[in-house]
């Protein structure tokens, strides 16, 4: 498991930040905090669309703000009422920027489960096949 202070900080801003998710059509609110390499943490929430999708899922808002920031993102956490798992869509998109990032996912009331993006998704999409 990571260390308590930095998943206590990463709790902190998923949980603003899921506060702020815009669900209008679920009301499913999902908020998720990216670690960088440097210690730095950005915030991401789930935007949902009538246009399902075209709907951001909370964990590609926060790494992509990491990413536009130049950080290199070392893990993720997913704050959510029902505690689930990243979707397939984003166990995708981590895997592309770290098959070893770490991703945290819970409810923010319990124990949180931890898996490296590897361990979620075994067999990624690789383009060019092999890479």
């Amino acid at each position: 498991m990571m260390d308590t202070d930095d998943v206590a900080r990463m709790a902190r801003v998923a949980e603003r930040a899921r506060a702020n998710a815009y669900a209008p059509y679920s009301g499913f609110k999902v908020g998720a905090a990216a670690l960088a390499a440097d210690g730095r943490i950005f915030a991401g929430a789930n935007v949902e669309n009538a246009s399902y999708g075209v709907t951001l899922c909370a964990e590609r808002a926060a790494v992509a703000a990491a990413v536009a920031e130049g950080a290199v993102v070392v893990a993720v956490l997913v704050l959510s009422e029902t505690g689930g798992s990243p979707c397939g869509t984003c166990r995708q998109f981590l895997y592309e920027l770290g098959a070893e990032m770490k991703v945290l996912w819970g409810d923010g009331r319990g124990e949180w489960r931890q898996a490296t993006t590897r361990e979620l998704l075994p067999s990624p999409f690789r383009f060019p096949p092999g890479k």
